[in-house]
């Protein structure tokens, strides 16, 4: 069963890279903006993708000017969101993204994509990086599928994300002598 899960998300990871590694360049110049200048990253997730906040915050490696986002946090122009959640139809992180639009604030979503629906944060993010994770991995007996690893999935995602952000401050530093 182990070995199963494993070439799946060994899949799911294939295809993160293959077919967003675009969108994790182009999230990296977005964050970088703010931690090069005077902003912060806020990083923030719903339900089960706290554990992506955790990392990012607690973690043995934090990432670079980072604060957890709060409903009551001050965001400012300079400043940028990196959410996590497990579909980009959560109704929470549409109103969240909304939120962002009105205040112009950029951010970057990674979540699963519902190609159904509009109003997504596929839409609203300036960025958005698919898990691509619709079902389960494993199938069993019935027909039925089960372990559903979307943290797994976004924490891949998160470090190909700060990875680009940190390769992004050292061109920065080396270029200007900092």
């Amino acid at each position: 069963m182990l070995k199963i899960f494993s070439t799946q998300l060994s899949g799911v990871f294939k295809k993160i890279m293959e077919m967003d590694s675009f969108e994790m360049e182009d999230a990296g110049r977005l964050l970088a903006q703010a931690v090069v200048g005077d902003g912060s990253v806020f990083i923030h997730g719903f339900g089960e993708m706290q554990g992506v906040v955790a990392e990012s915050m607690d973690g043995e490696e934090p990432f670079p000017k980072a604060k957890r986002y709060t409903d009551d946090a001050v965001i400012s122009r300079e400043d940028r969101l990196l959410l996590f959640s497990r579909h980009s139809n959560d109704p929470e992180a549409i109103k969240l993204g909304h939120r962002l639009l009105q205040l112009d604030i950029p951010f970057v979503a990674v979540s699963t994509g519902v190609q159904s629906e509009k109003d997504t944060l596929v839409e609203l993010a300036d960025v958005h990086i698919d898990l691509r994770i619709q079902r389960g991995l494993i199938p069993d007996e019935t027909g039925n599928r089960f372990g559903y690893p979307t943290l797994i999935a976004a924490l891949f995602a998160y470090y190909g994300i700060k990875f680009t952000v940190e390769e992004i401050i050292h061109e920065y530093e080396d270029e200007s002598g900092e």
